[in-house]
């Protein structure tokens, strides 16, 4: 029986040990993610403004471009996963790659070719164990990205669509991530980054607005050449924010639980401990009992 204590105590302190780590990670977690949220709200901003403009020189102009004009055959897309360097964070990274996968199986159902960029390198290792072609990968900043971030992973992408598909261009870019909702929600979703849709971006302005004239100079399609880096780029600066707070969330959140669970099985082993101690002490009564009864047994065999 002293060794099945001994057994018990032992794993509450390995338990106990754990406990202290989840609980200090839960602790970073709360502490990262309100710094995220802060420069998500900061970001949000600028990115609404920019699709304005760039909506505002698309509708005031008859010039086709990359940025605003759909190709009449769309034969190949690319698809920019945005995923977390690191885990503990729950179905964070799963429901990513999941939207992704989805996405790609619905564009290749459509008959067109799909490259993939992903970022972080959970998302790399899920690819790469299942062999599949990555076109080009990123790692190392996706629990605090900066704008620097973003005009390299931007750098290639705004390269395939401003290149002819023949030459190994492409006609779209969608762009795959997690939207942080709140502390308790986040979901990942996909969006067609280019080219821009128009008509959507109409639909969600308030009705009756009306939207300034503009003269451009030199040129609209000038104009939108300047505007397409600075578009992708804020686009994918807001998303890397928007992963870089659902994660933090997905972290505090998993570790919260795993917290909670250790709590649960120290109180159990506890009562387990308590009981082989009880055992054990009942067990040294009655063998004490025992052999007094046994002595005094023997004493008054001998006295007779």
């Amino acid at each position: 029986m002293g060794a099945q204590l001994r057994v018990y105590k032992r794993r509450i302190r390995s338990v106990t040990a754990t406990k202290k780590i989840t609980k200090a990670m839960e602790m970073i977690a709360a502490s990262r993610v309100v710094k995220a949220q802060r420069k998500v709200a900061a970001s949000t901003p600028y990115a609404a403004e920019l699709t304005r403009a760039v909506t505002a020189v698309g509708t005031g102009s008859n010039t086709k471009h990359p940025l605003t004009t759909q190709a009449e055959t769309v034969t190949r897309s690319a698809v920019l996963l945005l995923t977390s360097d690191r885990g503990l964070a729950g179905a964070f990274n799963s429901n990513a790659i999941k939207a992704a996968e989805q996405l790609t199986e619905r564009l290749e159902r459509e008959g067109k070719q799909v490259d993939i960029y992903i970022v972080g390198r959970r998302g790399v290792a899920h690819y790469n164990f299942r062999e599949r072609k990555i076109a080009e990968s990123w790692s190392g900043f996706t629990d605090e990205p900066t704008y620097a971030d973003a005009k390299k992973v931007a750098a290639p992408l705004i390269e395939a669509i401003e290149t002819e598909t023949a030459e190994g261009g492409v006609d779209e870019l969608h762009i795959v991530y997690t939207e942080f909702v709140s502390m308790m929600t986040q979901q990942a979703l996909d969006a067609r980054m280019l080219p821009l849709s128009i008509e959507e971006i109409a639909e969600e302005r308030p009705k009756g607005e009306i939207l300034p004239l503009y003269d451009f100079e030199p040129s609209a399609e000038d104009v939108l050449d300047a505007l397409l880096p600075r578009y992708v780029e804020s686009r994918i600066y807001n998303a890397l924010l928007q992963s870089a707070a659902s994660k933090h969330a997905a972290t505090r959140r998993a570790m919260k639980s795993a917290t909670d669970n250790a709590g649960e099985l120290i109180e159990t082993l506890s009562r387990l401990a308590n009981a082989a101690r009880q055992a054990e002490i009942t067990q040294e009564i009655s063998e004490i009992v025992g052999g007094t009864a046994a002595l005094a047994d023997a004493t008054a065999g001998s006295d007779r």
